[in-house]
């Protein structure tokens, strides 16, 4: 399975954010379930000002190191250029360059977001397959992820 690699401009992301790391994910305290409940239970996407569209991002950001470390993972919404963030929100950007498009199989969409990072993981075990960045990552929610039981996903990995 070949990514197809593509050039993005930058863009900002408006949303909710928590800290953690995979390890921590890994185990019953995960940090990233609980923010994903709360962006559904408070519609976290509809309080986006000058949204650029209803695609949800989930940018993994931050990142302390390396895809080991610590990261910040924010879900929001794309907006345009020097949107401001409400009280309760932060602002992300997503660098420009160019990153490798990962698509997930079509299922319930915490098996296959999962199955599909494990695939990347994998793929980038191999130095013949290039290296990530680890400045920015993300997860494009489009109107192929609104049946969470029927979903497919995009991952894109920002590349060095």
């Amino acid at each position: 399975m070949h990514p197809k690699i593509v050039q993005l401009d930058g863009f900002e992301v408006i949303g909710i954010a928590t800290r953690t790391n995979n390890a921590k994910e890994a185990g019953p305290d995960g940090a990233i379930p609980k923010l994903w409940q709360r962006v559904m239970r408070e519609h976290v996407i509809d309080h986006v000002p000058e949204k650029t569209g209803p695609t949800l991002y989930a940018v993994y950001t931050d990142y302390a190191s390396d895809a080991n470390g610590d990261y910040t993972l924010l879900l929001g919404a794309k907006v345009g250029p020097e949107t401001k963030a409400p009280a309760g929100m932060m602002t992300t950007t997503v660098p420009a360059g160019q990153y490798a498009v990962f698509t997930s199989e079509r299922g319930p969409v915490a098996r296959v977001v999962v199955e599909t990072w494990m695939r990347i993981w994998a793929y980038y075990q191999s130095p013949a397959n290039g290296q990530r960045a680890c400045h920015a990552d993300f997860e494009l929610y489009d109107e192929r992820a609104t049946d969470p039981s029927n979903a497919q996903v995009d991952i894109y990995i920002g590349l060095k």
